[in-house]
């Protein structure tokens, strides 16, 4: 949904109906996660994917029943063995979309969390569908406000502080409640789509491995910051457009940066004044990957050097290094791929194995 957010607030601005179809609950071997999104415009315009391209076609026209009738249906596709030219997923897995109308009148919140999203501010989408409460109707939950209803004041109260319990993290998926949101009942279907601030991504060594790492990690939808004590490297226009770029000791810089449990931090100095100094705090603090560019050589060194500084071996055992995995990179686009490809890995529990040397699902259950 994030990613075409600008799009529907235009079409929203300007007052143009559209149907908006959202993957809300998914089995087996499904290829898009709870949240992904495909809208109808003016035009029959047509952004985002709900299935990768397997439903694509019906899910085009239900956007457009729904835009024009003004009434949110909810649908379920899976695979058809009876007939392979049947709607459905090939991958064998299952999808169920909430496919609603959205215009200023059906959603007066939209234009406000589309804003919200795109300032980098943490916002929860409740929406109903399913059970004795209006489907499709919408409450937009920020942590000091709402707006919109569910259609009882006690959902709204119940609903609105699940979302904020869960607005850090950024949790998505379908909750229970009864009509007036009693906890013990579950009569009533909600999908909360919580939006996030971006993960960090923090890239120290501002060498040009950090200038392709940077775009990469923009890509993957990171808030990328770049940082070097070196002024004649760190300069913005060796990076991309959008990458934060800082002149400052790495160690230091890090001390006074918050990091948490999505951060990403990349350690591509491999120089030991620089990166001996900044792994004893990064290894002492929350983090979802820390890596270390260098041979192998370079590790073993730098290693001992952090059990000289007192760093245990739970704390060393968090550190990727040397950095990447073993793709034969030689580029420095290569390298990211590289280093990429671990970082969701370990996002995912993934093995970094060929998937034809695997068995089973290819998309793993969160």
């Amino acid at each position: 949904m994030r990613e075409i957010l600008p799009v529907l607030n235009r079409w929203y601005a300007a007052g143009a109906p559209f149907g908006l179809a959202t993957v809300v609950a998914v089995s087996r071997s499904a290829p898009r996660d709870p949240g992904a999104a495909m809208a109808v415009g003016p035009d029959d315009e047509v952004v985002g994917s709900v299935s990768g391209g397997c439903v694509e076609g019906a899910v085009f026209e239900l956007a457009r029943e729904v835009a024009a009738d003004g009434a949110a249906r909810l649908e379920t596709f899976g695979y058809s063995d009876e007939d392979a030219f049947a709607v459905g997923l090939t991958c064998g897995g299952e999808i169920t979309l909430l496919v609603r109308p959205v215009t200023p009148g059906l959603d007066p919140s939209f234009g406000a969390v589309a804003e919200s999203v795109a300032a980098g501010e943490p916002v929860t989408v409740a929406t109903v569908t399913d059970g004795p409460a209006p489907r499709g109707a919408t409450l937009a939950v920020w942590p000091d406000r709402t707006s919109g209803t569910l259609g009882t004041e006690g959902l709204d109260a119940a609903v609105t502080a699940d979302a904020r319990g869960e607005l850090a993290l950024g949790v998505t998926g379908v909750r229970h409640y009864g009509p007036r949101g009693q906890r013990r009942e579950d009569a009533v279907a909600v999908f909360l789509h919580s939006f996030a601030p971006p993960p960090r991504m923090l890239v120290f060594g501002a060498i040009d491995y950090a200038a392709a790492v940077a775009r990469v990690g923009d890509f993957l939808g990171y808030r990328v910051t770049v940082c070097d004590a070196r002024p004649v490297f760190a300069t913005p226009k060796r990076f991309p457009p959008g990458v934060e770029v800082v002149v400052e000791w790495p160690h230091r810089y890090l001390r006074g940066t918050d990091t948490d449990g999505r951060t990403a931090i990349c350690v591509l100095t491999h120089d030991p004044k620089f990166d001996v100094p900044l792994l004893e705090v990064a290894l002492r603090r929350p983090a979802a990957y820390i890596g270390a560019m260098g041979s192998r050589r370079t590790h073993d060194e730098r290693r001992a050097r952090l059990v000289e500084a007192g760093l245990t071996d739970a704390e060393l055992a968090r550190l990727r290094s040397p950095v990447g995995l073993d793709l034969g990179a030689r580029t420095p686009e290569e390298v990211a791929v590289s280093v990429a490809a671990e970082i969701v890995a370990l996002r995912w529990g993934g093995s970094g194995t060929p998937l034809t040397a695997t068995a089973g699902a290819i998309h793993r259950a969160k």
